[in-house]
């Protein structure tokens, strides 16, 4: 502990003494605040900047500057049919600007910049699409956007964000979700209501890793919960158009039958003029955010209350943000919405 001393003997000794510990304290005093302090306490949420390490006392094991996904190509089939032929890096960077709100926590940026490497390198050794590895339609692969369109639309963000998703890339270089050593179907979705949906739910197929899991997000959600409105006339026509044997004739509000649900609250299957549709038919039928849903006749129309957005299977997006709020890395996100998976290199 330093002193003030005024007293003759040694007194200019002190001084000096004195002098020389002040300044090595002020010297070490940043190096001690930063290695004892996490950084989650020293900035807000989506703050970190590019490189920095989310561990305090020592670097974390995935930092790197992205050298392996630099070197790996993707051929990525755009919209007007062109290919283009670009780094892995380069093309994660304009999945997970497209895919995933920059504004997120980084960890959930990690997640997803895992999980649609993942998704890649499964379609890169895949004949989908002869001509590229993948294509930049979120309907068949994964949306991408360039940086320029990002950028533009991000305004007075756009640096903040850009680096953002270059951290959450970089520091995940070559990482993906492995099951039994071989990379998964790493699907993913926006937001759930409640509880993810066991894969067999909506294909029919049952996969090891696409269990149904509970899912934190809530009411934050844009969106959330939302409503569909249709007169009878219109789910008639919508109805016969896909399901021609449908018999909906008689009082409308005796077309939909006791619908099945799972854990979360979203349809398995729902009778509609005598044919047992899932959920998901009924979701793509009516343009439904999602197949957790409740249907209502009020004598004059149907009303379709919506909750959530996506098809429900592994990942939640939004999901995902909130166990990041809450502390969960990005391994330990996609460990929960991939059941039994692990997270490794994938070159």
């Amino acid at each position: 502990m330093l002193r003030e001393d005024n007293h003759t003997g040694g007194g200019a000794r002190q001084v000096v003494s004195a002098a020389l510990l002040l300044t090595a304290a002020l010297f070490l005093l940043p190096a001690l605040v930063i290695r004892g302090e996490p950084l989650y306490q020293r900035a807000g949420p989506g703050e970190l900047s590019a490189g920095e390490d989310v561990q305090p006392f020592e670097p974390s094991p995935v930092a790197s500057t992205g050298a392996r996904d630099r070197g790996k190509a993707v051929r990525l089939l755009n919209k007007d049919g062109t290919v283009a032929e670009l780094t892995m890096a380069d093309y994660l960077w304009g999945v997970v600007a497209a895919e995933m709100p920059a504004s997120f926590e980084e960890e959930a940026l990690k997640a997803q910049a895992c999980a649609a490497r993942t998704y890649t390198a499964v379609l890169q050794n895949s004949a989908k699409h002869p001509e590229a590895d993948i294509c930049a339609d979120s309907t068949c692969c994964q949306a991408y956007i360039e940086r320029s369109a990002a950028e533009a639309r991000w305004g007075l963000s756009a640096r903040e964000y850009g680096e953002k998703i270059e951290t959450a890339v970089a520091q995940t270089d070559s990482l993906g979700v492995l099951y039994e050593g071989k990379p998964i179907q790493a699907l993913f979705f926006s937001s759930a209501a409640g509880r993810t949906t066991d894969a067999v739910e909506v294909w029919g197929n049952s996969v090891a890793y696409l269990k149904s899991v509970d899912s934190p997000e809530g009411e934050e959600v844009p969106n959330y919960r939302t409503q569909v409105v249709l007169g009878a006339e219109e789910v008639k026509a919508l109805t016969l158009a896909s399901y021609p044997g449908a018999d909906l004739s008689g009082d409308p509000g005796t077309w939909f039958g006791q619908a099945s649900r799972n854990d979360g609250g979203g349809v398995i299957s729902v009778p509609l003029g005598g044919v047992t549709l899932t959920g998901g038919q009924v979701r793509g039928l009516f343009s439904l955010r999602s197949a957790c849903f409740t249907v209502t006749w009020d004598g004059a129309q149907f009303t379709f209350d919506v909750t959530g957005y996506g098809h429900g299977v592994g990942m939640s997006q939004y999901g995902a943000n909130a166990m990041a709020k809450n502390g969960s890395g990005f391994q330990d996100i996609l460990t929960w919405y991939y059941s039994g998976a692990e997270v490794g290199e994938l070159w």
